[in-house]
This record gives C-alpha cells, sequence and structure tokens, in this order.
C-alpha cells in the first residue's frame, strides 16, 4: 500500500460538489482508494463515508491505494483534492 499527504484545496472543504467529484474519479479507477483523516478512514467510492470524514479546505488528508497501478491513482485522486473545487464552475 502507498499513501500521500494532500492538503484539501476547495475553500469549504468536501462538501456536496466536491465530494461527488473525488467519488466519481475513484469509482473510475481500477485500484480502491480510501481517504484517511483524523483516524477515520473513508472509501473514495461511497459519497456517505467521504462526507463523513467532515473535511474542510486546508485540512490534511491522506490518500490511499494498493495494487499495480496504485501510484498513478493517488495521482489523479491528490490532484483533484488539491484542486479548488469550489471556485471551477460546472463539471470538474
Amino acid at each position: 500500500m502507498i499513501s500521500r499527504e494532500v492538503t484539501i484545496g476547495s475553500r469549504i472543504g468536501l462538501h456536496g460538489r466536491p465530494a461527488a467529484a473525488v467519488v466519481d474519479l475513484a469509482a473510475g479507477l481500477p485500484v480502491p482508494v480510501h481517504i484517511t483523516m483524523n483516524g477515520r478512514t473513508a472509501d473514495a467510492r461511497s459519497i456517505i463515508s467521504v462526507l463523513a470524514l467532515g473535511a474542510r479546505g486546508g485540512d490534511v488528508v491522506t490518500v490511499h491505494a494498493e495494487g499495480d497501478t496504485a501510484e498513478g491513482a493517488l495521482d489523479t485522486v491528490v490532484a483533484l483534492l488539491a484542486r479548488d473545487l469550489d471556485a471551477e464552475p460546472g463539471d470538474v
């Protein structure tokens, strides 16, 4: 398993639209991805789990993945989490 820390870039955090963007991205990845914050771990493919983390803008989370394509999956998810999705109009 590999992991990376990332600071949540969305000003309001992982609320509705940003959380949905993460879930949509993770659902299309070939390996499972998890996000950990304050000792709680969420399956990145579950909107309820991602929202339950309560991650706010500026919070640091750890993203984990395991498998042959874990490195690429982490790159993709970390890049999305680091963006200010609240500032971007429309689809992300």
